[in-house]
Protein backbone atom coordinates (compact mmCIF):
# COMPACT_ATOMS: atom_id res chain seq x y z
CA UNK A 1 0.00 0.00 0.00
CA UNK A 2 1.66 3.14 -0.84
CA UNK A 3 1.94 5.95 1.75
CA UNK A 4 -0.58 8.84 1.48
CA UNK A 5 0.68 12.21 -0.54
CA UNK A 6 -0.98 14.77 1.50
CA UNK A 7 -4.21 15.65 3.36
CA UNK A 8 -6.40 18.47 2.26
CA UNK A 9 -9.71 20.11 4.12
CA UNK A 10 -11.94 22.61 2.61
CA UNK A 11 -15.55 24.22 2.42
CA UNK A 12 -16.07 22.27 -0.57
CA UNK A 13 -15.94 18.40 -1.88
CA UNK A 14 -14.70 20.05 -5.54
CA UNK A 15 -11.88 22.06 -3.91
CA UNK A 16 -11.03 19.17 -2.12
CA UNK A 17 -10.86 17.00 -4.96
CA UNK A 18 -8.87 19.62 -7.30
CA UNK A 19 -6.12 19.93 -4.81
CA UNK A 20 -5.94 16.05 -4.24
CA UNK A 21 -6.28 15.74 -8.16
CA UNK A 22 -3.46 17.73 -8.01
CA UNK A 23 -1.38 15.93 -5.38
CA UNK A 24 -1.83 12.34 -7.47
CA UNK A 25 -0.53 14.51 -10.19
CA UNK A 26 2.84 14.83 -8.61
CA UNK A 27 2.09 18.54 -6.90
CA UNK A 28 3.03 19.51 -3.72
CA UNK A 29 1.25 21.29 -1.34
CA UNK A 30 1.19 24.61 -2.93
CA UNK A 31 0.36 23.35 -6.34
CA UNK A 32 -2.72 21.60 -4.58
CA UNK A 33 -3.40 25.17 -2.62
CA UNK A 34 -3.26 27.20 -6.32
CA UNK A 35 -5.48 24.21 -7.94
CA UNK A 36 -8.04 24.42 -4.92
CA UNK A 37 -8.35 28.53 -4.98
CA UNK A 38 -9.09 28.32 -8.51
CA UNK A 39 -11.68 25.42 -7.99
CA UNK A 40 -12.94 27.43 -4.70
CA UNK A 41 -13.88 30.41 -7.13
CA UNK A 42 -16.46 27.87 -8.91
CA UNK A 43 -17.57 25.69 -6.61
CA UNK A 44 -17.93 28.38 -3.64
CA UNK A 45 -18.69 31.52 -5.45
CA UNK A 46 -20.29 33.60 -2.64
CA UNK A 47 -16.87 33.19 -0.38
CA UNK A 48 -14.28 33.03 -2.96
CA UNK A 49 -13.77 34.79 -6.57
CA UNK A 50 -11.20 36.07 -8.60
CA UNK A 51 -12.30 39.58 -7.82
CA UNK A 52 -11.24 39.20 -4.33
CA UNK A 53 -7.98 38.42 -2.29
CA UNK A 54 -6.77 36.15 0.53
CA UNK A 55 -3.49 35.13 2.54
CA UNK A 56 -0.98 32.46 2.32
CA UNK A 57 0.69 31.25 5.79
CA UNK A 58 3.26 28.80 4.11
CA UNK A 59 5.70 26.48 5.00
CA UNK A 60 8.16 24.86 2.35
CA UNK A 61 10.10 22.22 3.63
CA UNK A 62 13.90 23.17 4.69
CA UNK A 63 12.92 26.57 4.81
CA UNK A 64 11.47 29.30 7.12
CA UNK A 65 7.59 29.93 6.87
CA UNK A 66 6.31 33.62 5.50
CA UNK A 67 3.31 35.15 4.54
CA UNK A 68 1.90 36.05 0.66
CA UNK A 69 -0.46 38.75 1.55
CA UNK A 70 -3.00 39.12 -1.70
CA UNK A 71 -5.73 41.00 0.15
CA UNK A 72 -7.53 43.77 -1.13
CA UNK A 73 -6.12 47.36 -0.84
CA UNK A 74 -7.95 50.38 -1.21
CA UNK A 75 -8.15 52.75 -4.17
CA UNK A 76 -5.48 55.50 -4.62
CA UNK A 77 -8.12 58.55 -5.09
CA UNK A 78 -12.01 58.53 -3.59
CA UNK A 79 -14.98 59.96 -5.75
CA UNK A 80 -17.43 62.01 -3.49
CA UNK A 81 -19.66 60.58 -1.56
CA UNK A 82 -22.72 61.97 -3.17
CA UNK A 83 -21.98 60.28 -6.80
CA UNK A 84 -20.83 56.33 -5.12
CA UNK A 85 -22.84 53.37 -5.83
CA UNK A 86 -22.64 52.26 -2.52
CA UNK A 87 -25.98 51.08 -0.39
CA UNK A 88 -26.81 48.70 2.38
CA UNK A 89 -28.05 45.55 2.09
CA UNK A 90 -29.44 43.24 4.98
CA UNK A 91 -27.74 39.51 5.29
CA UNK A 92 -30.31 37.36 7.56
CA UNK A 93 -28.05 34.45 9.21
CA UNK A 94 -31.68 33.32 10.59
CA UNK A 95 -31.02 34.03 14.22
CA UNK A 96 -28.83 36.97 13.77
CA UNK A 97 -28.31 39.71 10.76
CA UNK A 98 -25.53 41.60 9.53
CA UNK A 99 -25.65 45.07 7.35
CA UNK A 100 -23.20 44.91 4.37
CA UNK A 101 -22.88 47.46 2.11
CA UNK A 102 -22.43 46.59 -1.66
CA UNK A 103 -22.26 48.72 -5.48
CA UNK A 104 -19.59 49.83 -7.21
CA UNK A 105 -18.63 52.26 -4.67
CA UNK A 106 -17.90 49.36 -2.80
CA UNK A 107 -15.02 47.59 -4.60
CA UNK A 108 -10.89 47.40 -3.29
CA UNK A 109 -8.66 46.61 -5.18
CA UNK A 110 -8.35 42.74 -5.70
CA UNK A 111 -5.14 40.87 -4.92
CA UNK A 112 -6.46 37.27 -6.21
CA UNK A 113 -4.84 36.79 -9.50
CA UNK A 114 -1.68 38.38 -8.58
CA UNK A 115 -1.38 36.30 -5.77
CA UNK A 116 -2.37 33.22 -7.69
CA UNK A 117 0.97 33.38 -9.73
CA UNK A 118 3.21 34.77 -6.87
CA UNK A 119 2.50 31.27 -5.50
CA UNK A 120 2.92 29.58 -8.60
CA UNK A 121 6.12 31.66 -9.08
CA UNK A 122 7.70 30.84 -5.89
CA UNK A 123 6.70 27.59 -4.98
CA UNK A 124 4.88 24.69 -7.33
CA UNK A 125 6.23 22.56 -9.78
CA UNK A 126 3.15 21.13 -11.93
CA UNK A 127 2.43 24.09 -14.79
CA UNK A 128 -0.96 26.56 -14.63
CA UNK A 129 -2.71 24.06 -17.54
CA UNK A 130 -2.32 21.57 -14.75
CA UNK A 131 -3.70 23.47 -12.24
CA UNK A 132 -6.12 25.68 -14.10
CA UNK A 133 -7.89 22.47 -15.59
CA UNK A 134 -9.94 21.42 -12.56
CA UNK A 135 -11.47 25.04 -12.39
CA UNK A 136 -12.24 24.80 -16.09
CA UNK A 137 -14.14 21.57 -16.20
CA UNK A 138 -15.94 22.50 -13.08
CA UNK A 139 -16.89 25.99 -14.89
CA UNK A 140 -18.08 24.14 -18.00
CA UNK A 141 -19.85 20.82 -16.42
CA UNK A 142 -21.47 23.18 -13.74
CA UNK A 143 -21.54 22.11 -9.98
CA UNK A 144 -24.67 20.90 -8.07
CA UNK A 145 -25.46 23.10 -5.80
CA UNK A 146 -25.37 21.85 -2.23
CA UNK A 147 -27.67 22.40 1.10
CA UNK A 148 -24.89 24.76 2.19
CA UNK A 149 -23.82 26.26 -0.56
CA UNK A 150 -27.81 26.98 -0.84
CA UNK A 151 -27.93 28.09 2.89
CA UNK A 152 -25.38 31.00 2.13
CA UNK A 153 -26.66 31.83 -1.40
CA UNK A 154 -30.08 32.45 0.55
CA UNK A 155 -28.63 34.90 2.92
CA UNK A 156 -27.09 36.87 0.50
CA UNK A 157 -29.81 36.46 -1.94
CA UNK A 158 -30.21 40.36 -2.39
CA UNK A 159 -26.55 40.97 -3.61
CA UNK A 160 -26.65 38.13 -5.86
CA UNK A 161 -29.76 39.54 -7.13
CA UNK A 162 -28.55 43.05 -7.05
CA UNK A 163 -27.79 43.46 -11.09
CA UNK A 164 -29.54 41.76 -14.07
CA UNK A 165 -26.50 40.33 -14.87
CA UNK A 166 -25.94 39.04 -10.96
CA UNK A 167 -29.14 37.15 -11.33
CA UNK A 168 -28.11 35.64 -14.97
CA UNK A 169 -25.18 34.45 -13.20
CA UNK A 170 -26.70 33.14 -10.38
CA UNK A 171 -30.27 32.11 -11.67
CA UNK A 172 -31.72 28.96 -11.59
CA UNK A 173 -31.13 26.79 -15.49
CA UNK A 174 -34.94 26.37 -15.38
CA UNK A 175 -36.30 29.53 -14.14
CA UNK A 176 -34.19 32.73 -15.19
CA UNK A 177 -36.14 34.89 -12.50
CA UNK A 178 -35.18 32.94 -9.36
CA UNK A 179 -31.64 32.19 -7.69
CA UNK A 180 -30.50 28.68 -8.15
CA UNK A 181 -31.92 25.82 -5.79
CA UNK A 182 -30.46 22.36 -3.91
CA UNK A 183 -29.85 20.31 -6.71
CA UNK A 184 -29.64 22.25 -9.60
CA UNK A 185 -26.17 22.24 -11.84
CA UNK A 186 -24.77 25.61 -11.69
CA UNK A 187 -23.00 26.33 -14.92
CA UNK A 188 -20.19 29.17 -15.55
CA UNK A 189 -19.16 29.42 -18.84
CA UNK A 190 -18.30 33.13 -19.20
CA UNK A 191 -15.97 31.66 -15.64
CA UNK A 192 -14.70 29.21 -17.83
CA UNK A 193 -13.21 31.08 -20.48
CA UNK A 194 -11.84 33.68 -18.78
CA UNK A 195 -9.72 31.41 -16.18
CA UNK A 196 -8.60 29.03 -19.93
CA UNK A 197 -7.33 32.83 -21.36
CA UNK A 198 -5.99 33.52 -18.12
CA UNK A 199 -3.89 30.57 -17.65
CA UNK A 200 -2.28 31.09 -21.24
CA UNK A 201 -2.11 34.99 -21.26
CA UNK A 202 -1.25 35.27 -17.59
CA UNK A 203 -2.02 38.06 -14.44
CA UNK A 204 -1.56 40.80 -17.38
CA UNK A 205 -5.12 40.11 -18.71
CA UNK A 206 -6.69 41.21 -15.59
CA UNK A 207 -4.34 43.78 -14.18
CA UNK A 208 -3.83 45.51 -17.56
CA UNK A 209 -6.14 43.80 -20.04
CA UNK A 210 -9.49 44.26 -21.63
CA UNK A 211 -11.08 42.75 -18.65
CA UNK A 212 -9.53 45.17 -16.13
CA UNK A 213 -10.33 48.31 -18.52
CA UNK A 214 -13.86 47.12 -18.50
CA UNK A 215 -13.71 47.28 -14.99
CA UNK A 216 -12.49 50.58 -14.44
CA UNK A 217 -14.70 52.13 -17.01
CA UNK A 218 -17.37 50.95 -15.46
CA UNK A 219 -16.20 52.23 -12.16
CA UNK A 220 -16.31 55.72 -13.99
CA UNK A 221 -19.24 55.43 -14.55
CA UNK A 222 -21.20 53.92 -11.75
CA UNK A 223 -20.08 54.56 -9.16
CA UNK A 224 -16.84 53.50 -8.32
CA UNK A 225 -12.96 54.09 -7.33
CA UNK A 226 -10.70 51.88 -9.26
CA UNK A 227 -8.82 53.59 -11.73
CA UNK A 228 -5.94 51.23 -13.97
CA UNK A 229 -2.93 52.73 -11.90
CA UNK A 230 -4.76 50.78 -9.02
CA UNK A 231 -4.97 47.55 -11.12
CA UNK A 232 -1.11 47.46 -12.64
CA UNK A 233 0.38 48.70 -9.50
CA UNK A 234 -0.98 46.21 -7.38
CA UNK A 235 1.67 44.38 -5.41
CA UNK A 236 1.66 40.94 -3.48
CA UNK A 237 3.49 41.69 -0.50
CA UNK A 238 5.79 38.64 1.47
CA UNK A 239 5.92 38.98 4.62
CA UNK A 240 7.26 37.93 7.89
CA UNK A 241 4.89 35.55 9.68
CA UNK A 242 4.11 36.63 13.31
CA UNK A 243 5.62 33.74 15.59
CA UNK A 244 4.11 33.24 19.14
CA UNK A 245 4.96 30.62 21.50
CA UNK A 246 1.65 29.46 23.80
CA UNK A 247 2.64 26.75 26.53
CA UNK A 248 4.94 23.99 24.70
CA UNK A 249 3.49 25.06 20.66
CA UNK A 250 4.69 27.74 18.14
CA UNK A 251 1.62 29.77 16.61
CA UNK A 252 2.95 30.94 13.23
CA UNK A 253 0.49 33.35 11.52
CA UNK A 254 -0.84 36.24 9.86
CA UNK A 255 0.89 39.50 11.18
CA UNK A 256 0.22 43.26 11.10
CA UNK A 257 -1.13 44.91 9.22
CA UNK A 258 -4.00 42.48 9.33
CA UNK A 259 -5.18 42.19 12.15
CA UNK A 260 -6.42 38.69 13.29
CA UNK A 261 -3.40 37.06 13.77
CA UNK A 262 -2.33 39.58 16.72
CA UNK A 263 -5.49 39.90 18.25
CA UNK A 264 -5.62 35.56 18.20
CA UNK A 265 -2.04 35.95 20.02
CA UNK A 266 -3.51 38.43 22.66
CA UNK A 267 -6.16 36.46 23.56
CA UNK A 268 -3.81 33.66 23.95
CA UNK A 269 -1.31 35.86 26.14
CA UNK A 270 -4.03 36.20 28.38
CA UNK A 271 -5.27 32.27 28.45
CA UNK A 272 -1.92 31.55 29.62
CA UNK A 273 -2.15 33.01 32.57
CA UNK A 274 -4.58 30.64 33.80
CA UNK A 275 -3.70 26.79 34.18
CA UNK A 276 -6.84 24.52 32.46
CA UNK A 277 -8.22 21.52 34.43
CA UNK A 278 -7.96 19.03 32.14
CA UNK A 279 -11.24 18.08 32.99
CA UNK A 280 -12.87 21.47 32.70
CA UNK A 281 -13.46 21.86 28.89
CA UNK A 282 -17.05 23.20 28.22
CA UNK A 283 -17.45 23.96 31.80
CA UNK A 284 -18.23 27.37 33.45
CA UNK A 285 -14.31 28.00 34.21
CA UNK A 286 -13.27 27.26 30.92
CA UNK A 287 -16.55 29.12 28.87
CA UNK A 288 -15.52 32.29 31.38
CA UNK A 289 -12.22 32.55 30.72
CA UNK A 290 -12.75 32.62 26.91
CA UNK A 291 -16.08 34.99 27.07
CA UNK A 292 -13.55 37.64 28.92
CA UNK A 293 -10.67 36.62 26.79
CA UNK A 294 -13.03 37.80 23.72
CA UNK A 295 -14.12 40.67 25.69
CA UNK A 296 -11.01 41.85 26.45
CA UNK A 297 -9.74 41.26 23.03
CA UNK A 298 -12.39 43.53 21.54
CA UNK A 299 -12.07 46.32 24.13
CA UNK A 300 -7.84 46.09 23.40
CA UNK A 301 -8.99 46.60 19.29
CA UNK A 302 -11.11 49.42 20.49
CA UNK A 303 -8.97 51.22 22.73
CA UNK A 304 -7.73 53.99 20.29
CA UNK A 305 -4.85 55.18 22.46
CA UNK A 306 -2.97 51.48 21.70
CA UNK A 307 -1.25 51.31 18.14
CA UNK A 308 -2.06 47.78 17.22
CA UNK A 309 1.77 46.80 17.29
CA UNK A 310 1.85 47.57 20.81
CA UNK A 311 -0.99 45.32 22.03
CA UNK A 312 1.69 42.36 22.19
CA UNK A 313 4.08 44.31 24.51
CA UNK A 314 4.71 42.79 28.18
CA UNK A 315 3.73 45.72 29.94
CA UNK A 316 0.10 45.70 27.81
CA UNK A 317 -0.54 42.12 28.38
CA UNK A 318 0.11 42.63 31.89
CA UNK A 319 -2.44 44.99 32.52
CA UNK A 320 -5.36 43.13 30.72
CA UNK A 321 -4.67 39.98 32.68
CA UNK A 322 -5.12 41.59 36.20
CA UNK A 323 -8.49 42.56 33.81
CA UNK A 324 -9.15 39.19 33.83
CA UNK A 325 -9.11 37.47 36.76
CA UNK A 326 -11.22 40.72 38.02
CA UNK A 327 -14.09 40.00 35.12
CA UNK A 328 -16.83 41.85 35.33
CA UNK A 329 -16.10 44.38 32.68
CA UNK A 330 -17.99 46.01 29.94
CA UNK A 331 -17.20 47.66 27.26
CA UNK A 332 -17.95 37.47 6.50
CA UNK A 333 -18.07 35.66 3.12
CA UNK A 334 -14.96 33.65 3.55
CA UNK A 335 -13.21 30.28 3.26
CA UNK A 336 -10.42 28.19 4.67
CA UNK A 337 -8.24 25.62 2.53
CA UNK A 338 -5.42 23.74 4.67
CA UNK A 339 -2.84 21.50 3.16
CA UNK A 340 -0.37 18.81 4.37
CA UNK A 341 1.91 16.90 1.72
CA UNK A 342 3.27 13.82 3.00
CA UNK A 343 6.94 15.72 2.75
CA UNK A 344 6.04 18.05 5.48
CA UNK A 345 5.11 21.46 3.29
CA UNK A 346 2.50 23.09 5.18
CA UNK A 347 -0.37 25.42 3.01
CA UNK A 348 -2.80 27.42 5.15
CA UNK A 349 -4.60 29.78 2.88
CA UNK A 350 -7.90 31.68 3.41
CA UNK A 351 -9.63 33.63 0.90
CA UNK A 352 -12.50 36.13 0.72
CA UNK A 353 -14.55 38.51 -1.56
CA UNK A 354 -16.73 39.66 1.25
CA UNK A 355 -19.67 39.06 0.20
CA UNK A 356 -19.39 40.55 -3.50
CA UNK A 357 -20.81 43.51 -4.48
CA UNK A 358 -23.42 42.32 -6.94
CA UNK A 359 -21.07 43.95 -9.95
CA UNK A 360 -19.93 41.45 -12.42
CA UNK A 361 -17.35 42.41 -14.98
CA UNK A 362 -19.00 41.68 -18.58
CA UNK A 363 -17.84 38.46 -20.28
CA UNK A 364 -15.98 37.14 -17.25
CA UNK A 365 -18.50 35.83 -14.82
CA UNK A 366 -16.29 37.48 -12.03
CA UNK A 367 -18.07 39.33 -9.12
CA UNK A 368 -16.10 41.90 -7.41
CA UNK A 369 -15.55 41.92 -3.93
CA UNK A 370 -16.99 44.77 -1.56
CA UNK A 371 -14.48 45.42 1.26
CA UNK A 372 -15.05 48.75 0.92
CA UNK A 373 -18.23 48.12 2.25
CA UNK A 374 -17.73 45.76 5.49
CA UNK A 375 -18.21 47.98 8.31
CA UNK A 376 -15.21 45.09 10.22
CA UNK A 377 -12.80 46.19 7.98
CA UNK A 378 -13.61 49.91 8.17
CA UNK A 379 -13.65 50.50 11.95
CA UNK A 380 -13.25 54.10 11.37
CA UNK A 381 -16.97 54.47 9.08
CA UNK A 382 -17.32 54.14 5.33
CA UNK A 383 -15.35 56.31 3.37
CA UNK A 384 -12.75 57.03 5.63
CA UNK A 385 -10.42 54.93 4.51
CA UNK A 386 -6.60 56.12 3.80
CA UNK A 387 -5.97 55.93 0.18
CA UNK A 388 -3.44 53.05 -1.16
CA UNK A 389 -3.31 51.22 1.84
CA UNK A 390 -3.71 47.36 2.28
CA UNK A 391 -7.12 46.48 4.24
CA UNK A 392 -6.63 45.16 7.54
CA UNK A 393 -7.99 41.63 7.55
CA UNK A 394 -9.10 39.29 10.66
CA UNK A 395 -8.07 37.03 8.34
CA UNK A 396 -5.63 34.41 9.58
CA UNK A 397 -4.31 30.85 8.33
CA UNK A 398 -2.34 29.59 10.90
CA UNK A 399 0.21 27.03 11.68
CA UNK A 400 0.39 25.27 14.90
CA UNK A 401 3.71 23.51 16.03
CA UNK A 402 3.70 21.53 18.92
CA UNK A 403 6.13 20.66 20.94
CA UNK A 404 5.52 16.62 20.47
CA UNK A 405 6.08 16.91 16.53
CA UNK A 406 2.78 17.54 15.41
CA UNK A 407 1.72 20.57 13.01
CA UNK A 408 -1.58 21.53 12.47
CA UNK A 409 -3.21 24.00 9.14
CA UNK A 410 -5.91 25.74 10.40
CA UNK A 411 -7.80 29.10 9.56
CA UNK A 412 -11.37 30.03 9.37
CA UNK A 413 -14.04 32.61 7.66
CA UNK A 414 -16.69 34.65 9.53
CA UNK A 415 -15.59 38.56 9.90
CA UNK A 416 -14.84 39.36 13.48
CA UNK A 417 -16.06 35.49 14.58
CA UNK A 418 -12.76 34.37 12.95
CA UNK A 419 -10.22 35.16 15.27
CA UNK A 420 -12.70 33.54 18.21
CA UNK A 421 -12.81 30.17 15.96
CA UNK A 422 -9.51 30.20 15.98
CA UNK A 423 -8.80 30.65 19.20
CA UNK A 424 -10.87 27.99 20.36
CA UNK A 425 -9.56 25.43 17.94
CA UNK A 426 -6.09 26.31 19.12
CA UNK A 427 -7.03 26.18 23.30
CA UNK A 428 -8.89 22.78 22.49
CA UNK A 429 -5.94 21.42 20.83
CA UNK A 430 -2.94 22.61 23.22
CA UNK A 431 -5.14 23.02 26.46
CA UNK A 432 -7.41 19.61 26.65
CA UNK A 433 -5.97 17.99 24.26
CA UNK A 434 -8.48 17.19 21.66
CA UNK A 435 -7.87 14.93 18.93
CA UNK A 436 -8.14 17.42 16.00
CA UNK A 437 -11.95 16.46 14.74
CA UNK A 438 -13.20 16.87 18.24
CA UNK A 439 -11.46 20.18 18.40
CA UNK A 440 -12.48 21.71 15.18
CA UNK A 441 -16.32 19.90 15.97
CA UNK A 442 -16.88 20.71 19.66
CA UNK A 443 -19.53 23.54 20.46
CA UNK A 444 -18.38 27.52 20.18
CA UNK A 445 -18.95 30.80 21.89
CA UNK A 446 -18.91 33.96 20.29
CA UNK A 447 -18.96 37.71 22.40
CA UNK A 448 -19.26 40.88 20.62
CA UNK A 449 -21.00 43.94 21.88
CA UNK A 450 -21.88 43.12 24.88
CA UNK A 451 -23.64 39.61 23.64
CA UNK A 452 -22.59 36.27 24.17
CA UNK A 453 -23.58 33.95 21.37
CA UNK A 454 -23.70 30.05 21.93
CA UNK A 455 -24.01 26.86 20.23
CA UNK A 456 -25.77 24.11 20.83
CA UNK A 457 -23.92 21.59 23.15
CA UNK A 458 -22.82 24.67 25.55
CA UNK A 459 -23.44 23.42 29.07
CA UNK A 460 -27.04 24.70 29.93
CA UNK A 461 -25.95 25.09 33.77
CA UNK A 462 -22.76 26.40 32.32
CA UNK A 463 -24.05 28.92 30.62
CA UNK A 464 -26.79 29.81 33.52
CA UNK A 465 -24.30 30.05 35.46
CA UNK A 466 -22.38 33.05 33.06
CA UNK A 467 -25.35 35.52 33.62
CA UNK A 468 -24.21 37.51 36.02
CA UNK A 469 -21.05 38.73 33.92
CA UNK A 470 -22.67 37.98 30.22
CA UNK A 471 -26.70 38.69 30.78
CA UNK A 472 -26.89 39.18 27.27
CA UNK A 473 -26.92 35.96 26.00
CA UNK A 474 -28.69 34.43 22.24
CA UNK A 475 -28.65 30.62 22.30
CA UNK A 476 -28.42 29.24 18.68
CA UNK A 477 -30.55 25.96 17.83
CA UNK A 478 -27.82 24.64 15.73
CA UNK A 479 -24.61 24.76 14.55
CA UNK A 480 -24.04 27.57 11.85
CA UNK A 481 -21.70 29.28 9.70
CA UNK A 482 -21.70 32.56 12.01
CA UNK A 483 -19.62 30.51 13.80
CA UNK A 484 -16.40 30.20 11.67
CA UNK A 485 -15.34 27.42 9.43
CA UNK A 486 -11.93 26.18 10.67
CA UNK A 487 -10.96 23.21 7.92
CA UNK A 488 -8.33 22.17 9.71
CA UNK A 489 -5.08 19.34 8.51
CA UNK A 490 -2.58 17.70 10.82
CA UNK A 491 0.90 16.07 10.55
CA UNK A 492 1.92 14.07 13.35
CA UNK A 493 5.04 13.28 14.51
CA UNK A 494 5.06 9.67 12.89
CA UNK A 495 4.46 11.26 9.61
CA UNK A 496 0.49 10.52 9.50
CA UNK A 497 -1.75 12.40 7.99
CA UNK A 498 -5.58 13.83 9.25
CA UNK A 499 -7.92 16.16 8.12
CA UNK A 500 -11.36 17.54 9.11
CA UNK A 501 -13.87 19.88 7.27
CA UNK A 502 -15.40 22.35 9.75
CA UNK A 503 -19.53 21.19 9.49
CA UNK A 504 -20.34 24.82 9.89
CA UNK A 505 -19.21 25.83 6.41
CA UNK A 506 -19.80 22.60 4.66
CA UNK A 507 -16.52 21.79 5.46
CA UNK A 508 -15.11 18.46 3.65
CA UNK A 509 -11.83 16.65 4.11
CA UNK A 510 -9.84 14.07 2.02
CA UNK A 511 -6.26 12.58 1.85
CA UNK A 512 -4.48 10.52 -1.22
Amino acid sequence: MKPPRGVVSAGHHATARAACETLLAGGNAFDAAVAAMLAACVAEPVLASLGGGGFLTAHPLGTAPLVYDFFAQTPRWKEAENSLGFYPIEADFGTASQTFHIGMGSIATPGFIKGLFAIHRDHCRLPLSTLFQPAIQLARDGVAINPFQHTIATIVAPILSATPEALATNASPDDPQRLISVGERHKQPALADFLDTLQHEGERLFHEGEAGRQLVRDCREQGGHLRMEDLSGYRVMLRKPLHYTYRDAQLVTNPLPSLGGTLIAFSLGLMASCSPAPDDAGKEGHLRLLARTMRLTQLVRGENHLSMDRILAPEIGKRYRVRLRKGGLSTHGTTQISIADSKGNLAGMTLSNGEGCGYIIPGTGIMMNNMLGEEDLNPRGFHLWPENHRLASMMAPTLILTGDGRSIVTGSGGSNRIRSAILQVIVNQIDYGMPLEQAVSSARIHFENELLSLEPGIDEAASHALLDEFPQQQHWQEKNLFFGGAHSVMLDGRGDLKGIGDERRGGVSDRV
